[in-house]
């Protein structure tokens, strides 16, 4: 086992000394490594998750405070509101977007396991209910660390924006800053068929139900899914940085980072949407070939 995989399996075994042992059945042949079933109130375990804080990527609209993210009733909540929040950095005329901006005009969460756990390889899943109203983009993704992103890859597991469901990777490009990617879209009109009728899209009753996101990851491939239905699948090998080190971003271990974000580059226009708005997330389960 080389070095990077040792330090993944450490950082994994560590989550036993914070979380309790519920046994929860799965497949067999897999081992559960990790997972938060959200059980209890108040704020998220701090041995499990790191709190976003300010304006963070995308020029999205919201500030990240921790006080947007609880749990409730057995539910993880990250939530959105609608209120005006003073940006401590601000500087006028900054060309850094995150510095420009007097105020945010919205708040809401994000977590991550940065720096407390990572994973290399595994079934990544995640059971929620997702807000699908304009403007209003949840996701649930990894990313690494080895180096700045896009080199350090990127998976998105569940991304949601504009009536669409996106299942992605990306990876470095030749352009500097830039990043390749394998995106999937799925119009949100063609999940909620089974939900549908003469008189309504069924959307908003695919809306209102928890669905089951999954990440299948290895050295060859990654495959996502919703539902157990297949959205995409990615060639571990073909995702090499176009850089010096020609890295394979995809076999380093890569951490689990939850938001709901607003507007920005990809979100669409909140602005006829009522707030507050939520990302409700009953559990997230990591498990590993036995």
């Amino acid at each position: 086992m080389d070095s990077r995989a040792l330090i993944a399996v450490a950082l994994a075994a560590g989550a036993s000394a914070c979380a309790g042992q519920e046994r929860i059945a799965g497949e067999p042949g897999w081992k559960l490594v990790w997972h938060d079933e959200f059980s209890g109130e108040g704020p998220v375990d701090e041995c499990d998750w790191v709190y976003e804080q300010g304006f963070v990527r995308n020029q999205e609209l919201q500030w990240y405070a921790p006080e947007n993210v609880r749990r409730e009733d057995g539910v993880l909540l990250l939530e959105s509101r609608r209120e005006r929040r003073a940006n401590p950095n601000f500087e006028s005329g900054s060309k850094d977007w995150r510095r420009s901006r007097e105020f945010g005009e919205f708040t809401s969460g994000s977590i991550k396991t940065h720096g407390l756990h990572e994973w290399l390889y595994g079934r990544f899943e995640l059971k929620a209910r997702i807000d699908t109203r304009p403007g209003l983009w949840p996701a649930f993704w990894t990313v690494g660390t080895a180096r700045p992103w896009p080199g350090c890859g990127e998976l998105d597991i569940m991304e949601y924006f504009r009536g669409t469901l996106l299942a992605n990777a990306a990876w470095a490009s030749p352009k500097s800053g830039a990043a390749v990617w394998d995106a999937s879209t799925t119009p949100l009109a063609q999940l909620a068929g089974d939900y549908s009728d003469d008189r309504d899209d069924g959307i908003g009753a695919w809306s209102s139900r928890f669905h089951v996101w999954r990440m299948d990851w290895d050295a060859e491939r990654t495959r996502f899914f919703v539902d157990g239905r297949l959205l995409n699948e990615v060639d571990v090998a073909r995702a090499r940085n176009d850089s010096p080190d020609r890295a394979l971003p995809f076999r380093e271990p890569q951490h689990v980072i939850l938001n709901l974000a607003i507007g920005g580059t990809a979100g669409g226009d909140p602005s006829a949407t009522e707030f507050p708005a939520r990302f409700e997330v009953d559990w997230v389960r990591v498990w590993q070939r036995e």
